[in-house]
């Protein structure tokens, strides 16, 4: 028997929607996803944008480094499927605290920015300490994130060997370690669970990769096709 898997839609459910858009995140929600993964930016204004890549040139009509924009410049833009760019706190307003969510530190110097919209939310508006991880690539923001915050949830994302990261997620006191589906394996799972972290891997999107990872007991799947997690 195998049990409940935390089904997390990637960049919202960007197998249907452009990622990380108000729609892909509103595809996400009305596809009853438990936990909603999206990225983060500061831009040369100073805004926190949720964007996945350093650069707009895969996704939008303009070229250059996401972080080099003003929010003007950004909302020039147009995404792929006429979306546009928008602001953590829109994403969050969206959202509503109906799932938690999965906030990746894509750019440095996001820690701060975030943590302080976060903590307006949780003061302000139906947002709870709990509904909310924070995770990275970038073990420096990670380790930033968690000296102005001591209680929020951090989850460690890992290209390399998924048992490298342990050290760091202890040191962080992180829920969980995020590996990718190639590197998870028995002994893996094994070893992460035996430190007492979760274990949530991506992307997931195969369905027979997501039988694979059901029966391998991870915590939880990053996933662009949330309806294929049954």
């Amino acid at each position: 028997m195998t049990k409940k898997l935390l089904v997390i839609g990637h960049r919202g459910a960007m197998g249907h929607e452009t990622e990380n858009t108000i729609a892909s995140i509103k595809k996400a929600l009305e596809l009853k996803v438990d936990m909603i993964e999206i990225d983060v930016f500061k831009i040369k204004s100073g805004e926190i944008i949720v964007f996945h890549d350093d650069e707009v040139n895969r996704l939008t009509n303009g070229t250059g480094n996401v972080e080099d924009y003003t929010w003007q410049k950004l909302q020039e833009l147009t995404l792929i499927g006429n979306h546009k760019i928008p602001l953590l706190t829109t994403v969050l307003d969206t959202i509503n605290a109906k799932v938690p969510v999965n906030i990746e530190l894509k750019g440095a110097g996001t820690a701060k920015d975030v943590n302080t919209i976060l903590e307006e939310y949780i003061s302000t508006k139906n947002w709870k300490l709990e509904q909310f991880i924070i995770s990275s690539f970038n073990w420096q923001e990670l380790t930033i994130m968690r000296n102005l915050n001591s209680k929020i949830a951090i989850g460690v994302l890992t290209e390399e060997d998924p048992l490298q990261a342990i050290p760091m997620a202890k040191q962080l006191q992180a829920i969980s370690i995020n590996p990718d589906e190639k590197d998870v394996t028995v002994a893996v799972v094994t070893a992460i669970k035996a430190e007492g972290f979760k274990l949530y891997t991506y992307t997931v999107n195969a369905p027979e990769n997501i039988i694979k990872m059901k029966n391998l007991l991870v915590d939880g799947i990053f996933t662009n096709y949330p309806e294929r997690v049954h």
